[in-house]
């Protein structure tokens, strides 16, 4: 390196290397770097040289030759340690339940010493009797095993919701003393693929370590719904996964020792061969209780409550018709509340009752602020359906008439079965959609007007009266065909064939069909039009009682369809100072208003 007149540089040393930046005379600026065969220090000739030209025109600096090793060396210790962190960190999660590494575990919960026995179980003696088998396998699988018999692997519990499938699979576990591993479907699905395949082996390989046990897989249409219904081809992760759980149940290794118990209200949409001798052998259908069956769930679920002396569940099993386990069980707990709330000690008939109300329709709204005209539209309303429904021979008897809003509802009328009708007649049919329509043809005849008040009316009867045409046969013109397919609705299977899986009519039968369901509507609502003329004094007196009174009972009820004036019911609610408090269920053991319209 050489320097003109007038050059100026500046030298950095550092060990092997050197680094130069020279200014020449002219402005312009150049820069070299250099690397020597061995290390520069101060008493270097060429170094010397530089120094000889003065510190004006040469300045030589030099660094510590190992500075630059220290930051290097921080540098990798940074980086050791940060990957000793993440290994740390992947390794705690892998032994404490970790997502990290525990991604293909099973999520399934297993219970020892499960406290649930049959006794807990009411109102199902004939699905106890079915599983009792199950249980006396688990028990002595010697018994049956001596005898050639090989117990069901699977039991798959449908049925509605809240009719206690879940209950019962503890109930098994708990009477056969075993371990119990539950799981819901949607727990071995996640975002990574091959995962639910994964979860299943190791809730079996867990399961077999267990052995003799129990496997519920609660709602198990998740995972197990029909392959090939979809356009995500034979790939999709559920499909695997079912895949797995078929192979798991009945596939070249037997798992004898584990039955798998599984709940659905879809059984209809569940894979064939899931369904198969072999796998889910058998299908017990836990429907909801008969009057019978809700009274001895009743009585189950008070038995850590304090129930007055008076209180006769029998009669409040039979007007809770359709309820399920869990609703009344609800019920129950709705009426500890309320007689909480009230500072009472005992659960009362009064609080039974307006627990039922409150499951069926929701609390009581009165706080909410209602005008004269709304009240006197929603009174006019609920008569219109409780005239119809007292006049109309098919219709469940009025237990209650209420203005005061509930839930969504402004107002409501009770009407409750006497028994449990496994068989809906025609003329009933009927009868309930000219009852439904009773609201909006006395909104017409009095109001002169129509309101939105109708609109859970309307869809009622519209279902009412399709269902008749497409599923019960029920028109003349299209005949004894039921039209609703029991295909499910996957748009793979409508696409595959075209779009007729779902529907399998033409587009004239389904115009057909409209046409019919618009006949029976406008029939009944004809005959509700003629019916409410007929009776306009006593829909004129029950909404004024209403809108004076808010709510009327059976006996009022009964009093009006007689032909009492509103002076006479106004007076005789009057006499009654604790009407609010009469046993409503005593109301209703009371002579029902008699129906004044001959069957059709």
């Amino acid at each position: 390196m050489s320097l003109g007149d007038g050059d100026k540089a500046e030298i950095h040393v550092s060990g092997y290397n050197v680094q130069a930046k020279i200014v020449r005379a002219d402005g312009s600026v150049v820069y070299i770097k250099s690397t020597g065969q061995s290390k520069y220090d101060p008493n270097n000739k060429d170094i010397e040289k530089w120094r000889e030209l003065g510190s004006e025109r040469c300045q030589v600096y030099f660094a510590d030759p190992n500075s630059g090793s220290i930051w290097s060396s921080l540098v990798t210790l940074g980086g050791i340690v940060l990957v000793s962190v993440v290994f740390y960190l992947i390794m705690r999660s892998a032994a404490g339940g970790g997502k990290v590494m525990n991604v293909g575990k099973t999520k399934a919960h297993m219970q020892n010493n499960m406290k649930v026995r049959f006794s807990d179980v009411a109102g199902a003696e004939e699905e106890k009797e079915e599983l009792q088998e199950v249980v006396e396998f688990l028990k002595t699988p010697k018994r049956f095993s001596d005898l050639g018999a090989r117990i069901p692997r699977g039991v798959l519990l449908v049925g509605p919701p809240g009719t206690g499938k879940t209950l019962f699979a503890k109930a098994v576990a708990g009477e056969a003393g075993v371990p119990f591993f539950s799981v819901s479907g949607s727990d071995f699905v996640e975002m990574y693929v091959g995962v639910g395949a994964a979860r299943v082996r190791d809730l079996f390989d867990v399961a077999k370590k267990n052995q003799p046990c129990i496997i519920f897989i609660d709602e198990i249409d998740a995972v197990g719904r029909r392959r090939g219904a979809g356009l995500g081809g034979g790939h999709d992760e559920r499909e695997q996964t079912l895949n797995q759980i078929l192979v798991q149940m009945d596939g070249f290794e037997t798992n004898e020792g584990i039955i798998v118990m599984a709940a659905t209200n879809r059984a209809d949409i569940l894979d064939p061969a899931l369904l198969r001798p072999g796998r889910f052998d058998r299908q017990i259908n836990v429907n909801l209780p008969d009057v019978k069956g809700r009274e001895q769930i009743l009585k189950v679920h008070a038995r850590n409550k304090p129930i007055a002396p008076d209180v006769n569940f029998r009669t409040v099993a039979r007007i809770t018709a359709g309820f399920s386990g869990a609703d009344l069980a609800n019920l129950l707990n709705e009426a500890a509340i309320l007689t909480a709330r009230k500072g009472k000690k005992l659960i009362g008939n009064l609080e039974l009752y307006d627990g039922i109300n409150k499951v069926l329709m929701g609390p009581q709204k009165k706080s909410r602020v209602v005008t004269e005209s709304d009240k006197r539209c929603t009174a006019y309303h609920e008569s219109g359906h409780a005239v119809l429904a007292c006049l109309c021979k098919h219709c469940d008897p009025v237990h209650e008439v209420s203005i005061i809003p509930r839930g969504k509802a402004a107002g409501y009328t009770m009407t409750r079965p006497e028994t449990d009708d496994n068989d809906v007649s025609y003329n009933k049919l009927v009868d309930n959609i000219c009852m439904s329509l009773g609201g909006r043809v006395a909104e017409e005849l009095v109001i002169k007007d129509v309101t939105t008040g109708a609109s859970a009316d309307l869809q009622h009867v519209s279902d009412i009266a399709r269902r008749m045409v497409t599923q019960w046969g029920m028109s003349d013109k299209l005949g004894l065909v039921a039209y609703d397919s029991d295909q499910p609705v996957f748009m793979g299977m409508d696409y595959e064939y075209g779009g007729g899986a779902r529907n399998g009519y033409s587009q004239e039968t389904a115009a057909a069909i409209d046409d019919e369901v618009r006949k029976l509507v406008a029939t009944a609502h004809e005959r509700a039009v003629k019916l409410l003329t007929e009776n306009r004094a006593i829909l004129d007196n029950m909404s004024r009682v209403l809108v004076e009174k808010e709510t009327i009972y059976t006996d009022e009820v009964a009093m009006l369809m007689q032909g009492a004036t509103y002076t006479e019911v106004i007076a005789f609610m009057d006499a009654q100072e604790d009407r609010h408090e009469i046993d409503p269920f005593e109301r209703m053991t009371k002579a029902s208003p008699e129906h004044t319209v001959e069957e059709k």
